[in-house]
């Protein structure tokens, strides 16, 4: 169950804080979730980032009616680049800036349809780092996002075949916007590869181009932490 309500403009949304063991003061990151919602896996997200020294807040974007309600207006908010979904990301970085055990400094991460918002996000959004997790294909004026755009590290699936050329593609924006990155692409694994849904799903994705990848997923895992150690603890 999720364990804080972070206040909105469209109420109280519920989301799971994740604390490091360390006492002393810690950068912040805001986690979206996949199109599944608050899930066991997206609260395990927040739980890994929090043993990796990061006061970690796994938002629910679904809060308003469930994912049947909420998922067209989501699609809604992502096309249009603004609206309810974006201000309750600014609204979870905010409250988690202001937490007494942080330093004020956030970093946000994404998966697959989280991945997505991530990239959408990494410029005037007030995140000083990003991770972008399979976030499907780059919106066609990306250039025009990397301006004033934070430290960008991204994973991708090789045989996700949607994603093909993907990572290739954020490496090359990256490095011609002048952008601190690290981007890479598992060739053994899929989409989702960071993500362990229930038994059901996990039936449903054990196949090659999708589902849990755990060598892809410790090695991702590594890169993520280091890489917003290197741009949140400064």
């Amino acid at each position: 169950m999720p364990n804080v309500l972070v206040p909105t403009p469209r109420g109280q949304m519920p989301a799971w804080l994740a604390i490091p063991l360390n006492t002393s003061a810690a950068p912040g990151v805001v986690v979206i979730h996949d199109v599944l919602g608050m899930t066991r896996d997206h609260r395990n997200q927040a739980d890994w980032l929090a043993q990796a020294g990061f006061l970690s807040l796994a938002i629910d974007l679904y809060y308003p009616g469930g994912m049947l309600l909420c998922l067209r207006s989501i699609i809604r908010d992502f096309t249009e680049r603004s609206g309810p979904a974006f201000d309750d990301i600014e609204a979870a970085r905010s409250w988690l800036a202001a937490q007494p055990n942080c330093t004020g400094k956030i970093g946000v991460i994404g998966f697959c349809m989280g991945g997505g918002f991530v990239l959408l996000l990494i410029s005037g959004h007030g995140f000083s780092a990003a991770s972008v997790n399979y976030g499907g294909k780059l919106p066609p004026d990306f250039d025009a996002f990397l301006k004033l755009a934070c430290p960008v590290v991204g994973s991708y699936g090789g045989l996700a075949k949607w994603e093909q050329g993907v990572a290739d593609q954020l490496q090359i924006a990256l490095e011609r916007a002048l952008v601190p990155h690290d981007v890479k692409e598992y060739p053994d694994a899929g989409h989702s590869f960071m993500n362990q849904h229930g038994t059901f799903l996990l039936k449903l994705l054990r196949y090659k181009a999708n589902g849990y990848n755990e060598p892809a997923t410790f090695d991702a895992r590594r890169r993520i932490a280091a890489f917003f150690h290197q741009h949140l603890d400064r």
